[in-house]
């Protein structure tokens, strides 16, 4: 790369590491630089094609000590008679093996493989609110404005807020349907991008565990607050998705 910025710094920006004033920089840079914009979209591509080949899923936290409590358990009846012992050893590690099994498919398959689902549908949803006359049913910049606007057309009140003096200003909100439940979605601009962010209650049949990642060359971040959910999806950088999560949620 021939450019003031290194290899290091585009990596740092793609993955998230940049602080905001660094990032920003970096997000100026890549206005005028075709090269750092080639590379930054092939490492992005590789980066989507890894997170949605499935190959590796997250351990939830406990799933270590869960499966050292049944392996304890196991190996304390297997000490209480030695013929047991002899007898049964293969299928006592059978047991814990279909235990361990049955917790990895509880805890980690289902959560991840439901959250993904959401994820793409929320994606999709950005992608489609870029389309013409679909990104906003109430435009204001004003929070007294849109929060009223919400009221009587769902169940709760999504908070509502105006960040412009950090970079991200209200441009409106909209209605939108997320695994089968509508959700509210409040619109930001960041510089030239549109950021939605999603918002509904959370609900006791969904398994869905925060996480963050980039499909279709779009960026997204996942969480939970108190009983709310919220994702926040853009083409901005990862930095600037972290940055407006902590004027969220500080």
């Amino acid at each position: 790369m021939t450019c003031e910025f290194s290899r290091t710094t585009l990596h740092g920006y793609i993955d998230g590491e940049l602080d905001a004033v660094r990032a920003a920089e970096f997000e100026h840079h890549l206005e005028g630089c075709a090269r750092c914009r080639e590379v930054r979209e092939e490492l992005e591509s590789l980066r989507t094609q890894l997170r949605e080949a499935g190959l590796y899923e997250y351990a939830p936290g406990g799933l270590r000590e869960r499966v050292h409590a049944q392996l304890l358990e196991a190996s304390g009846n297997r000490r209480e008679n030695a013929s047991w012992r002899r007898w049964f050893l293969v299928p006592a590690f059978g047991v814990a093996a279909v235990a361990v099994a049955f917790w990895l498919a509880l805890f980690l398959v289902q959560p991840h493989s439901h959250s993904a689902q959401i994820t793409a549908e929320l994606v999709d949803a950005h992608v489609r609110s870029l389309q013409p006359g679909h990104l906003t049913d109430v435009i204001s910049t004003d929070q007294h404005t849109v929060k009223p606007w919400f009221d009587g057309k769902l169940d709760f009140i999504p908070p509502v807020a105006d960040y412009a003096d950090k970079g991200f200003s209200l441009t409106g909100g909209r209605l939108d349907v997320v695994d089968g439940h509508n959700v509210a979605v409040l619109v930001y601009a960041r510089a030239k991008h549109v950021v939605n962010v999603f918002v509904w209650p959370a609900r006791s049949t969904e398994a869905i565990v925060d996480s963050s990642g980039s499909r279709q060359g779009y960026n997204w971040i996942l969480w939970h607050s108190g009983d709310m959910r919220f994702c926040i999806v853009s083409d901005a950088a990862p930095a600037s998705l972290t940055q407006l999560k902590d004027l969220i949620h500080p």
